[in-house]
């Protein structure tokens, strides 16, 4: 079992930034992928950015340029700092993590962007 612990949403108004944690714990693999995905109301739980053991990462269109992922390997921790935020990036955003075949998620942070 993986746990993932949350942290870092909150309210902010457009053009500004936040940092979501996620820490990891429990039985953990070394190649692993970690990273983010979020949902709006109404809408599907849509993939923001991942990335792999090794720092290889991918992005969804609407955030490239402007939101950066990145890992503590030997924290087990990964980060998402969302630079530049649009009121349509709210969304309650979920850390993933998956390995050996098996998916987990975390409990959700909620972002909220106001104009």
């Amino acid at each position: 079992q993986v746990q993932l612990v949350e942290s870092g949403g909150g309210l902010v108004q457009a053009g500004g930034s936040l940092r979501l944690s996620c820490a990891a714990s429990g039985s953990i693999f070394r190649a692993n992928t970690m990273g983010w995905y979020r949902q709006a109301p109404g809408k599907q739980r849509e993939l923001v950015a991942i990335i792999i053991t090794g720092r290889i990462t991918n992005y969804a269109d609407s955030v490239k340029g402007r939101f950066t992922i990145s890992r503590d390997n030997a924290r087990n921790t990964v980060y998402l700092q969302m630079n530049t935020l649009k009121p349509e990036d709210t969304a309650v955003y979920y850390c993933y993590y998956r390995a050996v075949g098996l998916d987990y998620w975390g409990q959700g942070t909620q972002v909220t962007v106001s104009s």
